[in-house]
């Protein structure tokens, strides 16, 4: 019986490793922040036309990726800004050169998914802006490429900055640095290191799969997880 509850609970867990319930708490109250003075200083500054939304969707997805995920390379600031802005300049392009179809909403996001990855900014909520620019309506449409600076632009940024202003007030509880920085790990000790970074691109490129974590962040957990085994190691 308490196996089985056991099997339950587990349900419940965090599902990404390192997580931990007040690593959630502090996520739910920067999105809560974010997301409320993102949305409220875009509404003061009055900019562009009035019949644009003063908030766009995808920033909602963009909020969990910078509070909940702030390590990741989805969540830094040249991703979200860079993605957010490419993503309305693939999307308005698409819709002025096609009318509204399933072909025009296929290629607005996969287009920004080409466009976000060569210029090194790939952004999954980005894809939802290339939709936004497609299907968002004669107020967007009319707008074009301003789209792209307002309000998309103009979100993205003020979200970054609140971004990094709340991840520095946290810092001490939270431990998390934003934009991530790699946490320095102990050199190693004779003998101690095993893997080098050739081993890791290699058993990368044997996985056929994509993680979203850096490589940096990668073989700095592996570090550390040699370095523990060797102390277990020595103490038994």
């Amino acid at each position: 019986m308490k196996a089985h509850a056991a099997r339950q609970w587990q349900l419940f867990q965090p599902m990404l490793a390192g997580a931990n319930a007040r690593d959630r708490a502090i996520a739910c109250l920067g999105a809560l922040i974010g997301i409320a003075a993102t949305s409220a200083l875009c509404s003061a500054l009055h900019l562009g036309d009035v019949a644009l939304p003063l908030l766009i969707a995808p920033m909602g997805a963009s909020t969990v990726l910078l509070f909940a995920l702030p390590a990741s390379p989805f969540a830094q600031p040249w991703a979200i800004i860079g993605g957010h802005v490419v993503s309305a300049l693939v999307g308005i392009t698409v819709a002025k050169f096609l009318a509204p179809s399933a072909l025009a909403d296929g290629l607005a996001v996969a287009g920004a998914i080409a466009g976000m990855s060569l210029l090194r900014c790939l952004h999954p909520p980005g894809g939802g802006t290339a939709l936004v620019a497609v299907i968002g309506g004669p107020a967007i449409h009319a707008a074009g490429y301003g789209f792209a600076a307002v309000p998309a632009g103009l979100n993205a940024v003020v979200l970054v900055a609140i971004g990094i202003a709340f991840h520095r007030a946290f810092r001490p509880l939270s431990q998390r640095s934003y934009p991530h920085r790699v946490v320095p790990v102990p050199p190693p000790v004779a003998g101690e290191r095993v893997l080098e970074r050739a081993d890791i691109d290699a058993a990368l490129a044997d996985m056929h799969d994509s993680f979203d974590i850096s490589r940096d962040d990668l073989d700095a957990l592996l570090q550390l997880a040699e370095h523990h085994a060797a102390e277990r190691q020595m103490k038994g």
